[in-house]
């Protein structure tokens, strides 16, 4: 399952050296820069003889769905996807999130500029596999999965945005889509300390700016194949809802924990296998799609909790948009005013707005 991390690419000296996990910044520090310095203007590339050409035709399209996201859905027009890099690996980064073993609440790493926020990003897949350990040892369930993606925010604009990479140029056209507006909206805002909001409303942005891309721009086999796959999609989505809501009930994450532990024990053991049993009936009616088998087989709260960040917001988030008259500059403007709300009444108001969706 694609996700997306928040990242802000070079930290400044002075908040370096006022942290004390310095070595964790380093790392950042140092994977933004080689990212950086292995990118290259798209059009050098376009230009480059030796490039093959469908390399060049991924990058026109990228370039095409750049220029749409802005006149078509208002989204910033700056130095970001007009670059592209080659980093010669599968991701980019790679997260770590924990949990408790009843519980689907993220554990939550703080940074001088972002905030608290559930994961924890590493440009070495060993280094994250470290933290992963040590989280381990602490009783925490841990899940490490690879980034494709991040935004700086538009913090770093000025030094050359954040580029293509080939770690989803390459994706189906629709989820390429997807991938380029999702991470431009996390330069339309972002709220501190608070990871559902900003990733559920990147991802509304994503869903709506894709179809309507595909609707308007794709071609006939494109629209077929993002309809197959987003099919899948939102059946696979249902189901881990579903298992989520089931194990949150086990775990009555607001209660001291049950006196009955061995019978907690037992029902989540049952809720996983149930999960497994009925996503491998999913993939005998996908005939034998097996896109998420991996996210299936390390399924854990840790990974539960971290995609409910990117589905929970997001019917409220729709929901606004409709409410705002398709009209994206007044939705931004709707989305800002929320952002601008106490923690808690942002959260009521988004409830609220599901609540009168479903009511409507």
């Amino acid at each position: 399952m694609r996700t997306a991390q928040i990242l802000v690419g070079l930290i400044l000296f002075s908040l370096l050296t006022a942290c004390a996990d310095t070595r964790y910044y380093l790392q950042s520090v140092g994977g933004h820069l080689h990212m950086m310095q292995a990118s290259r203007p798209v059009t050098q590339w376009l230009a480059d003889e030796p490039v093959a050409p469908a390399l060049k035709q991924r990058l026109e399209l990228a370039q095409r769905m750049r220029r749409f996201a802005v006149t078509e859905l208002q989204l910033p027009d700056n130095a970001s996807y007009q670059r592209y890099a080659d980093l010669q690996r599968r991701a980019v980064v790679w997260n770590v999130v924990a949990a408790p073993e009843f519980s689907l609440t993220l554990k939550t790493w703080c940074f001088p500029v972002t905030g608290c926020i559930g994961y924890r990003g590493y440009f070495s897949e060993a280094e994250a596999h470290e933290q992963a350990q040590l989280l381990a040892q602490e009783g925490l369930e841990v899940s490490v999965y690879g980034v494709p993606a991040y935004s700086t925010l538009g913090w770093l604009n000025w030094l050359g945005g954040d580029p293509l990479l080939n770690t989803f140029i390459n994706y189906p056209e629709g989820e390429l889509a997807r991938m380029i507006f999702h991470e431009l909206a996390h330069q339309v805002l972002y709220v501190k300390d608070d990871t559902l909001f900003n990733e559920s409303f990147a991802t509304a942005v994503e869903r709506l700016g894709g179809e309507r891309w595909l609707a308007t721009q794709g071609s006939a086999a494109a629209q077929q194949e993002y309809a197959t796959f987003d099919a899948r999609r939102r059946q696979f989505r249902a189901l881990t809802q579903a298992t989520r809501i089931r194990l949150a009930a086990i775990y009555k994450e607001n209660e001291p924990l049950a006196p009955d532990l061995p019978a907690r024990v037992a029902m989540k053991i049952i809720a996983m296998n149930d999960f497994r049993e009925d996503y491998a009936r999913l993939k005998v009616s996908w005939g034998g799609y097996s896109g998420y088998d991996a996210w299936v087989a390390g399924a854990n709260n840790a990974s539960f909790g971290a995609q409910a960040a990117y589905d929970e917001g997001v019917p409220a988030f729709e929901a606004l948009f409709a409410r705002e008259g398709q009209d994206w500059r007044r939705f931004y403007d709707a989305v800002r005013r929320l952002a601008h709300l106490p923690a808690t009444e942002r959260a009521r108001a988004l409830k609220q707005i599901s609540t009168e969706k479903l009511s409507g």
